[in-house]
């Protein structure tokens, strides 16, 4: 169970995410904007407590595409990075 403390942290870490992704899927042409968003962790919460509110460690998938990695999210996380890298190369 989630403390208040990880609560809070887990609700801005979301909201941050959002932010940097513009309120946007960052999966490759998607165009889904503000609806049904998600912010998945590329490296597992569970495996890595380190990273859990790390915001390179985070991307904006809308449902459609979060439900398509799972249970597979481990063969996606080189290519969330290499999103989120180029992000970053781009402002």
């Amino acid at each position: 169970m989630m403390s208040r403390f990880y609560d809070k942290q887990y609700k801005q870490w979301i909201k941050n995410i959002f932010a940097r992704d513009k309120y946007q899927c960052q999966w490759p042409n998607c165009k889904h904007r503000r609806t049904k968003l998600n912010a998945h962790h590329i490296k597992k919460w569970s495996d890595y407590p380190g990273l859990r509110f790390d915001l390179s460690n985070g991307i904006t998938l809308c449902k459609e595409h979060h439900d398509l990695i799972k249970n597979n999210e481990e063969n996606y996380e080189m290519f969330f990075f290499k999103i989120i890298s180029n992000m970053r190369r781009e402002k």
